[in-house]
C-alpha cells in the first residue's frame, strides 16, 4: 500500500495495515522532519521531482490511497503521478478521503450514499473535482476503487481535550445545528473492510451513531478533564473567523447504514463520548 499524504489520517491507517503485515510507504513533503516510527516516508511535492525510489514504490504497490486535500485544479498528489499509477502493472485498487463537504446543508435533514452531491462552495467544487479524478485513473485501468466521504475526523491527540488543555478550544453555538464524527481508529477499520470487501467505483459515508451539537461535545471533554467551558459566541459573531463561521454553515446527518452493511463494518467509537473516553485514559487533556 502506497499512502499519499501521511498526516493524522494517513498514519492512522499506514499503522493498522503495518500491524496485518502489509508493506507500507507513504509521502510527506519534507521526510527529514519525520522521525522515530517505523513508517518509510518518500518525498512528494510540488517543487521537487520525483524520486526514484518513490517511482519505484508506486510501480509496485498493489493498492493506493490518497488522503491530501485538493487544490482549484483537484488531485495535487494524482497530477505528479497520474503517469507512474496508469502505466502500473501491480495497482488494483485506489483509494481517496474526501468529505461530506460536497453535500449542501440539509438544515438538520439526513444524506446517504444516495443523496445528490450538491454543495456549491469552493471546498465541495473541489473535493468533487478530485474523486473523479480518482475514479477516472480507476476505470481507464478497470481496477477497484473507494471513495469515503468523512465527517470531521478526531481521536487521540486530535479532540476537545487537546484543545481546552492547550486554550485553543472555541466554544461557538448555532442553534439547531449538529453533525456527525468519526474516529480515526475507525475510519483505519473501515478502509481496511473496503480493501478486504473491494467493488467498483465504491462509495463509502462512515459515521458515528449520534450527530450532536459541537457545544455538547464541548462540555462533555470540559466535564472529563476538568475544564471551565471557554465564553459563548454565536456562530454568526463578527469575532468569529470566516473560516470559522463556514465551519459552522453545514447541517446534516449522517445515515450510514449501507456503508456498514456494504463494509461489515461498526464503529468501535459510536458516539464522541467513548472516543473522548478514550483519549482521556491515555493522557489528553490532563495538567
Amino acid at each position: 500500500m502506497l499512502v499519499l499524504g501521511l498526516g493524522y489520517s494517513g498514519q492512522a491507517v499506514a499503522r493498522r495495515l503495518l500491524a496485518q503485515g502489509v508493506e507500507v510507504a507513504g509521502t510527506v513533503r519534507d521526510p527529514a522532519a519525520h522521525r522515530g516510527d517505523a513508517l518509510l516516508r518518500h518525498r512528494l511535492a510540488a517543487d521537487h521531482p520525483l524520486d526514484p525510489p518513490l517511482l519505484d514504490m508506486v510501480a509496485r504497490a498493489e493498492a493506493v490511497l490518497c488522503t491530501i486535500p485538493p487544490d482549484a485544479d483537484g488531485d495535487p498528489a494524482l497530477r505528479q503521478l497520474r503517469d507512474a499509477l496508469a502505466s502500473s502493472t501491480s495497482l488494483r485498487w485506489a483509494g481517496y478521503l474526501s468529505s461530506t463537504a460536497v453535500y449542501a446543508s440539509r438544515d438538520g435533514g439526513w444524506i446517504d450514499e444516495a443523496s445528490l452531491a450538491d454543495g456549491t462552495t469552493p471546498s465541495a467544487l473541489q473535493r468533487l473535482h478530485a474523486e473523479r479524478q480518482w475514479q477516472a485513473l480507476a476505470s481507464e485501468r478497470g481496477i477497484d476503487s473507494a471513495v469515503f466521504r468523512l465527517p470531521g475526523l478526531y481521536g487521540r491527540g486530535r479532540n476537545a481535550l487537546v484543545q481546552l488543555a492547550a486554550g485553543r478550544a472555541r466554544h461557538v453555538v448555532r442553534a439547531g445545528l449538529v453533525f456527525n464524527r468519526l474516529h480515526v481508529e475507525d475510519l483505519a477499520d473501515v478502509v481496511m473492510a473496503a480493501l478486504q470487501h473491494p467493488q467498483p467505483a465504491g462509495l463509502y459515508l462512515p459515521a458515528d451513531d449520534e450527530p450532536a451539537p459541537p457545544q455538547e461535545v464541548l462540555a462533555y471533554a470540559a466535564q472529563l478533564g476538568g475544564y471551565a467551558l471557554p465564553a459563548q459566541q454565536q456562530w454568526d459573531d463578527p469575532a468569529v473567523s470566516p473560516s470559522l463561521r463556514r465551519f459552522y454553515e453545514g447541517n446534516k446527518r449522517i445515515d450510514s447504514r449501507r456503508t456498514r452493511a456494504m463494509l461489515q463494518w461498526q464503529p468501535r467509537f459510536p458516539s464522541y463520548r467513548e472516543g473522548l473516553q478514550d483519549a482521556w485514559e491515555q493522557g489528553d487533556g490532563r495538567r
